[in-house]
């Protein structure tokens, strides 16, 4: 196992112009981090070869891999140009992973707020497809490909298994999120006994839950069902972390865990803690 920290983490300081990306790879490592997952979110990689370069060389530098390239995607089933033209983008992306030395690779697949059964069901070839395709031309890179369970439309679990059975290639795998479940209202534990066996990567996450009725304010968000979530430092929120952490070490799980860090603490104040939480849960389960 590998612990480490998406940069998604730290977007906060990287919004604000605090801090870079090599600045983050910088602060991974200085926290004892082994690896860094790549999210361009406050910075940008497309047309960049040289930050490309910039990022493998501090990465390599600080002893650290770099394990994941996760960006956003979204495929219109119904627009065969548009259709298209996102699997080209999304395969030049797999360029930029394969560039940057990553070995795994999350893209997204749709998202929408019709999350009804019958848009699954009359989606899910063309989407399958989409990923199929895509797995291929990165297996052709060495980078494996993911989908997340993200974006309400595709977070349950089930609907997860469903699009990795159906696009059917042993290169497309899962960026399993154990906290974005409860975005589906689906316990975390259950959920991840069901889908470790999918994993390329296991992003740690928390969240504090609240009921519908509670009405908690600003800062919160809701579940597909009206619950409400706010982000929590790692081990400080309402998911069993500890045994959901059980579950992925009695798996056989052994690759990156990635922390991504969402609350409303100051981002490097948050990391920090979650790293530190993970660390030590991991070790005593």
């Amino acid at each position: 196992m590998k612990l480490g920290l998406s940069t998604y983490s730290l977007q906060g300081a990287l919004n604000a112009g605090e801090m870079t990306v090599l600045d983050v790879i910088d602060w991974i490592a200085d926290h004892e981090g082994e690896h860094v997952e790549i999210v361009p979110i406050g910075y940008d990689l497309t047309g960049e070869p040289s930050l490309i370069e910039q990022i493998k060389e501090r990465a390599s530098a600080r002893g650290i891999d770099i394990s994941n390239y996760a960006i956003r995607a979204e495929f219109d089933t119904e627009n065969e140009e548009a259709y298209e033209a996102e699997i080209a983008r999304v395969m030049k992306e797999v360029d930029i992973a394969a560039a940057l030395g990553a070995k795994k690779m999350r893209h997204d697949v749709a998202f929408g707020e019709d999350t009804s059964t019958e848009r699954f069901q009359r989606e899910l070839p063309k989407l399958a497809a989409a990923c199929r395709r895509i797995a291929e031309y990165a297996e052709q890179r060495g980078v494996v490909t993911s989908l997340e369970n993200h974006g309400y439309f595709m977070q349950g679990s089930e609907r997860v298994l469903a699009l990795i059975d159906a696009a059917s290639h042993p290169n497309f795998r899962l960026t399993l999120d154990i906290g974005n479940f409860l975005c589906a209202d689906e316990n975390s534990v259950a959920a991840v006994k069901r889908t470790i066996a999918s994993a390329s990567i296991v992003h740690l996450k928390d969240f504090y839950v609240r009921a519908e009725n509670v009405r908690p304010g600003e800062g919160w968000f809701p579940t597909a069902a009206g619950n409400h979530l706010r982000g929590a430092i790692f081990g400080h929120g309402d998911i069993d972390t500890r045994e959901v952490l059980r579950v992925v070490k009695a798996s056989g799980y052994d690759g990156y865990l990635s922390l991504e860090f969402e609350g409303l603490e100051p981002c490097r104040l948050g990391a920090r803690l979650g790293l530190d939480n993970a660390r030590r849960i991991w070790n005593e389960v």
